[in-house]
């Protein structure tokens, strides 16, 4: 039975604070105590009531942490008070002078430290009105931050809503990533042929400037609240008095601090968490000292860059010596070759270690690193292995020198390098390691468009040993595909009908689907409209290519690397037997269409075609599709229900065109 609205915003009301609570405990107690199927229907029937009755969405609903669209930019805001960093402190004596400037500046009174874990993230502010959450910022220079509201809605142990209502209320803290989450990340990444991040804090830092939130939400990060930056209304007299109250608001505390009346005791406790540290879920590069009195805090007051009441003690990173066993390469999902050290396994920071990242080549080379050198071994973030230094005084002569090698070792194919780059990239279009992203891409929509053959489809596919390269793809049967998870006979014999007919597709598509390096979909078209097949495109030479508008030297040379490889010309020559059309139609006639040198911009929703098909058609007869509307626009086409890009086109004295009109220019009548 519908509800009405007065109902709906009484339940709705009441599933956001029983979320909320279920949010407070799982992310800041630790405690859950419904399931996640559980959590999961609470959370489907608050968005399906958002859904029918849009007036009941709030800044603070549970739904509003769902990253969203990406954002064009980040704005900066102004802190309410300033954001300070904290001055360091590497060794004892350094600590021990911190507490006689601090005695000193507060003669004959007691003092008091409180220690907070010094969480290996990103310092941002959170700003509250009337108990919402209003924004967020990143530090930035002290008095300005980037506006990063949005990501920060995504941590689920920020809440959007206090617990007890206040009127204003600014609050300092630690967004971070575990370091589960972090490993997670660089796997990927180093899958992908991607940079690894070098430690959690980049990582966090990277993740919250992110334009698109939803990327934020999928990471996970936490956030530890460590301060009051404002407060409107009684406020603490001591720091760890305004930790107890943070935490009933809601906040996640580091539940790790502790107060100490002596600089002996403080000393005694950063001793114990040099090595109890590597326990705790997330990264901790320290300890922070300060001065519990906040009526102290502000006699000591502040240099131009740090506070006097309060320091960062860091941790030395942790490292000890290993021998290089051997040295060996990864190939990455793009085809990247990412070389990695065999160590004599050696115990750093809680964990035994018996791998590290090298990188690349260059490094190898910088640093002369050699097979059997003993070296300098420490856990960069304290998470990943790496090389820090080879001790050469303790080479014997036997150590060998270290060269990528020049074929794949997965696939056998020749490894290149182009001038410039710092990777070495296997070019086997069949490489195993790379076979997955690589027809992921070859049945994209804008490649040879086979609907439903999607990642999970294709991840059954290699795992049961059918397809070994994308020629394979068109040898598959209904028996085949029928023992397929999540893929019933309908759903199959509709795959083997889109496999059927992508056979049909134009040049262009073909040499987009092969996934040439540097070729995208526009220089596949320009060599589509050059050349009459892929056979003649296979034998053409680096000036011919060059010849050609837009194609530079870049992409020449990468096509006849590409089409140098033997193992690229079997794939190719099984696509051909296999029936796939490698030769220009109408389709591809690229620059010698009757809308060369035309610019359209498509508005609204058109009865003949999709949006995609009317691109295809101008592209088809050489013009070019715009995404915005401008002085150098020839034509807009509008549909129904036009957009703003109509009023844009009016308002510059753009020619605006029907569908009718439209399909007699392209000759679609």
């Amino acid at each position: 039975m519908d509800l009405d609205f007065e109902k709906a915003k009484k339940r709705a009301g009441s599933l956001c604070e029983e979320i909320e609570a279920h949010n407070y405990r799982y992310y800041v107690l630790d405690d859950p105590v419904v399931s996640d199927a559980h959590y999961d229907r609470l959370m489907r029937e608050l968005e399906r009531l958002e859904e029918q009755f849009p007036a009941l969405i709030t800044p603070y609903s549970p739904t509003q942490r769902v990253g969203g669209r990406p954002r064009e930019g980040f704005v900066t805001i102004s802190h309410l008070t300033l954001m300070q960093s904290l001055a360091n402190a590497f060794e004892e004596g350094e600590l021990r002078d911190f507490d006689r400037r601090v005695r000193q500046a507060l003669p004959g009174e007691d003092v008091c430290y409180v220690v907070e874990p010094k969480i290996d993230g990103l310092a941002v502010s959170l700003y509250y009105e009337n108990g919402v959450l209003a924004r967020g910022a990143t530090r930035g220079d002290g008095e300005t931050g980037e506006d990063i509201s949005e990501n920060l809605r995504t941590i689920r142990s920020v809440p959007l809503r206090l617990r007890k209502a206040v009127p204003a209320l600014e609050v300092r803290g630690e967004a971070y990533m575990p370091k589960d989450s972090f490993a997670r990340l660089n796997e990927a990444r180093e899958a992908a042929g991607e940079p690894l991040f070098a430690n959690p804090r980049n990582a966090a830092a990277g993740t919250l400037r992110q334009l698109d939130p939803s990327i934020t939400a999928s990471r996970r990060l936490g956030l530890f609240v460590y301060g009051i930056g404002f407060h409107d209304g009684v406020a603490p007299v001591e720091q760890s008095a305004a930790l107890e109250l943070l935490k009933e608001l809601g906040f996640k505390v580091n539940p790790a601090y502790r107060t100490f009346d002596s600089m002996d005791a403080v000393v005694q406790f950063c001793e114990r968490w040099r090595s109890g540290r590597f326990d705790l879920p997330y990264e901790v590069d320290g300890l922070v000292i300060k001065v519990n009195s906040l009526a102290q805090q502000e006699r000591l007051g502040a240099t131009t860059k740090s506070p006097r009441w309060a320091i960062a003690y860091k941790f030395p990173p942790e490292q000890a010596v290993s021998t290089v066993k051997n040295i060996f390469v990864r190939v990455g999902r793009t085809g990247v070759l990412t070389p990695s050290a065999e160590l004599e396994p050696v115990r750093l920071a809680g964990t035994t270690v018996s791998r590290a990242t090298l990188h690349n080549e260059d490094i190898i080379r910088e640093r002369d690193i050699r097979i059997g050198d003993k070296v300098l071994v420490q856990k960069a973030g304290d998470i990943i292995p790496e090389v820090v230094a080879v001790l050469p005084e303790r080479r014997t002569g036997e150590e060998m020198i270290w060269s990528m090698p020049a074929r794949c070792p997965s696939c056998g194919s020749n490894v290149v390098r182009e001038e410039g780059e710092s990777a070495s990239r296997c070019t086997g279009m069949a490489c195993p390691a790379r076979l997955w992203e690589g027809l992921i891409h070859f049945v994209s929509r804008n490649a040879m468009d086979i609907t439903g053959l999607g990642p999970a489809v294709i991840g059954q596919l290699l795992a049961a040993g059918l397809v070994h390269d994308p020629a394979d793809l068109y040898g598959l049967r209904y028996e085949d595909l029928e023992p397929l998870e999540r893929l019933g006979p309908k759903s199959a014999k509709n795959l083997l009908k889109a496999i059927e007919a992508s056979k049909g597709n134009s040049l262009a598509r073909v040499i987009f689907a092969l996934g040439i390096r540097h070729v995208g979909e526009r220089a596949a078209k320009i060599l589509a409209g050059r050349f009459n097949s892929l056979e003649d495109l296979l034998v053409a030479g680096e000036e011919e290519l060059i010849s050609i508008p837009e194609i530079g030297p870049k992409i020449a040379s990468s096509i006849i690397t590409f089409f140098a490889e033997r193992q690229n010309l079997q794939v190719i020559d099984k696509l051909v037997r296999a029936g796939v059309n490698t030769h220009a139609g109408k389709e591809d006639c690229g620059g010698r269409g009757i809308l060369t040198g035309k610019i359209f911009v498509l508005t609204g929703a058109l009865e003949s075609f999709s949006r995609q098909e009317a691109k295809r058609l101008v592209e088809s007869l050489g013009g070019k599709v715009a995404s915005s509307v401008s002085r150098s626009t020839d034509y807009v086409v509008a549909g129904e229900k036009p957009g703003s890009k109509y009023e844009k086109a009016v308002s510059l004295g753009v020619k605006i065109i029907d569908e009718n009109e439209f399909k007699e220019m392209t000759g679609a009548v």
